[in-house]
């Protein structure tokens, strides 16, 4: 079994400017735009955590808030929550920074999933996170339940074998 490894170990800061060629009629970021940043600091982040090649295996609700302007500086966190046997869950904000005018907004957050992979893209057994903070541990802890739903969604877990989500509704 890999070593585990601390949360804060795998944290991934990526800054981009919204130019031109990345803006929709508008002038906004156009949003696969962003989900491809997204993807690519969660990767990151992952590939971290894991010293693994990951592929992308999924991605929760990705909201709009607030628009991009073309000319804002964008900076993706991305970090580890939680590592199952050959997944990794990563949460992602996104702030956008008008720097001249000396305005930033968190913009948007999803938690992906990826897997580590072999040189073969076979799945390979990772690391375990470790949480330190008390949000760290808040993550971690609701992993397991973003887990079962997505796998609940995908139809690779029945609903009564959803043991974490089903706590949440027992009255």
């Amino acid at each position: 079994m890999p070593k585990s490894k601390f949360v804060k170990e795998s944290l991934t800061i990526m800054t981009e400017m919204v130019m031109p060629n990345d803006t929709n009629t508008l002038g906004n970021l156009m949003g696969g735009n962003l989900m491809r940043m997204m993807d690519v600091a969660g990767a990151i982040a992952a590939q971290k955590h894991s010293n693994r090649i990951v592929v992308t295996a999924s991605v929760d609700n990705v909201s709009f808030v607030n628009a991009i302007p073309l000319g804002n500086v964008v900076t993706l966190e991305a970090k580890v929550t939680r590592a199952f046997n050959t997944s990794i869950e990563v949460i992602v904000n996104v702030f956008s920074e008008n720097i001249p005018a000396g305005l930033k907004d968190n913009t948007n957050q999803a938690f992906l999933t990826f897997v580590a992979v072999d040189q073969s893209g076979r799945p390979i057994e990772i690391a375990e996170a470790i949480p330190e903070t008390d949000l760290e541990q808040e993550l971690f802890e609701g992993a397991l339940r973003r887990r079962q739903l997505r796998l609940v969604l995908a139809g690779r877990m029945k609903p009564n074998e959803a043991t974490e989500l089903k706590a949440i509704f027992d009255l």
